[in-house]
């Protein structure tokens, strides 16, 4: 992957960016996915499809929070303190509105709804925008150093007050509330610790003179975020009006579940590419394909199994209350593969100074997605599955066409970097379900994963390192020379 990023020194801070960002993603997942698994056994479907219908309104609301504005900061080749302090400004006031919106907003989404509930969900909900500024800056400061080493520890913490929450909340009674309040602790206990991590300015200007062209590509981010919304979130939208509480929480948990390795861990590698590719902003498209190289690797193994082995994963990771969600986790799997390998492109365009390629795209899937799930709408929730599989494969193929002009990348370049994992991936899939058919129907969950994932993560090695044997050495190669790097500051 870093081969393509230049010289070796920033080949080596994108080794050591990317192990840190994303190594410390583990350890954070882990840290909260053993406290979110205890928590959904506790608490009920219906308390998740409340908090799904409270988070249609906090992810609207989420992407016009500033962050774009302060990735603008990360392109800029130098950055003054007052440049600082004018972008803290611009966050406080955005977010602060932004608090109000949703103060004063929240019994329109609950009538919505039919919930008079989520009206005080949101209400509380709405004091994390006044986090955002104290997390979004200090990102974009320690990214400019390509430093994730710091930010990571910063969210191991944070990630660990959230999950003690979570557990105090789930043990005590709290329901629903314990979904408020352990997000509320995790992003206050982050800002806090990024703000000082970063020794970023406490202190906002409103004077915004010269600080124009960090709006204009912060507002253009933002414009895409907005569409992002609604092709992410009026599946949600339109189930929470054709689905009672219980099957909203239902469907909203498998999602979750589907969507792990896209939203946990394919996001913090996308932050250490953009850093790496703003230096590079004239570049080929070959660290674009690096990295789809090497995150594909990874996720198409990880979709495959989780299709063929989910009657076995759901119980053992949720308990047998979710059984619900096993005919169309695979659904969903199939779909999410297609979306990690979409989210991979706009890091590569806003890079070049570009960002209204990622807003096109988002525009686009802004109408794809709601048709999609509109039309699935009306075959239960296994058709809110289906519908993320035509809507992304759609919108999947127009980011591939209209992005990979922008950055030179070629359909045969594309289908060489992913052929050889998809098609290990497959096979393994294939082989994994002849071992579920030959193993005893009476075998306990846990037993049956003890034996199918093993013999599945040794299949596709084996079938990778025959046909591909390339790809392996390259990940390998990536993983050991991370001892390489030291991060240089950047102004």
């Amino acid at each position: 992957m870093t081969d393509y990023f230049g010289p070796p020194s920033l080949a080596a801070q994108v080794r050591t960016a990317v192990i840190w960002r994303s190594g410390s993603q583990v350890l954070t997942q882990i840290v909260s996915w053993c406290s979110t698994l205890i928590v959904i056994r506790l608490l009920a479907p219906q308390d998740y499809g409340l908090f799904a219908m409270a988070q249609v309104m906090l992810v609207l609301l989420s992407t016009m929070n500033g962050w774009g504005l302060a990735s603008a900061l990360i392109r800029e080749e130098e950055v003054s303190e007052e440049r600082l302090r004018q972008t803290l400004g611009m966050l406080v006031l955005l977010n602060c509105g932004l608090s109000l919106i949703q103060f004063l907003a929240a019994p329109l989404v609950a009538l919505w709804f039919g919930q008079p509930e989520v009206t005080n969900l949101l209400r509380v909900l709405a004091l994390l925008y006044l986090a955002v500024p104290f997390c979004a800056l200090p990102h974009a400061i320690m990214s400019r150093r390509l430093d994730f080493r710091r930010p990571a520890q910063v969210k191991l913490v944070a990630a660990m007050a959230g999950a003690a929450t979570a557990l105090t909340g789930a043990f005590g009674g709290w329901g629903v509330w314990t979904l408020v309040a352990a997000p509320l602790v995790m992003v206050l206990t982050e800002a806090v610790g990024m703000t000082r991590a970063s020794g970023a300015p406490i202190r906002p200007s409103f004077r915004f003179t010269g600080a124009g062209h960090i709006a204009g590509f912060g507002g253009v981010m933002t414009a895409t975020q907005l569409f992002w919304f609604v092709q992410s979130q009026s599946d949600v939208m339109i189930a929470g009006r054709v689905l009672d509480a219980h099957w909203l929480g239902v469907y909203s948990t498998g999602l979750f579940i589907a969507q792990l390795l896209a939203s946990k861990f394919v996001p913090p590698i996308n932050e250490v590419a953009y850093a790496a590719y703003s230096r590079q902003q004239a570049g080929g498209p070959e660290p674009l394909l690096a990295t789809i190289r090497l995150v594909m690797l990874v996720a198409l193994p990880a979709y495959a199994g989780m299709a063929v082995v989910a009657p076995a994963l759901v119980p053992v990771l949720l308990g047998e209350q979710w059984h619900e969600i096993i005919p169309f986790l695979p659904i969903l799997a199939g779909a999410m593969a297609m979306m990690t390998l979409q989210i991979l492109f706009a890091p590569a365009t806003n890079a070049r100074g570009v960002p209204w390629a990622a807003l096109r795209i988002a525009m686009i899937g802004a109408v794809v997605m709601p048709v999609s799930f509109y039309i699935g709408s009306h075959f239960g929730v296994e058709g809110f599955a289906w519908g993320w599989v035509g809507g992304m494969g759609v919108l999947c193929a127009a980011t591939v066409t209209l992005s990979g002009r922008i950055v030179g990348l070629t359909l045969g370049g594309l289908a060489q970097a992913i052929a050889p994992p998809l098609t290990a991936a497959l096979v393994m899939a294939a082989g994994v379900a002849l071992i579920e058919a030959l193993l005893p129907r009476d075998l306990p969950p846990i037993a049956v994963l003890s034996v199918a994932v093993p013999l599945g993560m040794g299949l596709y090695l084996g079938l990778l390192h025959l046909i591909a044997p390339d790809r392996l050495a390259e990940a390998l190669r990536f993983a050991r020379n991370q001892s390489e790097a030291v991060p240089a500051p950047l102004p």
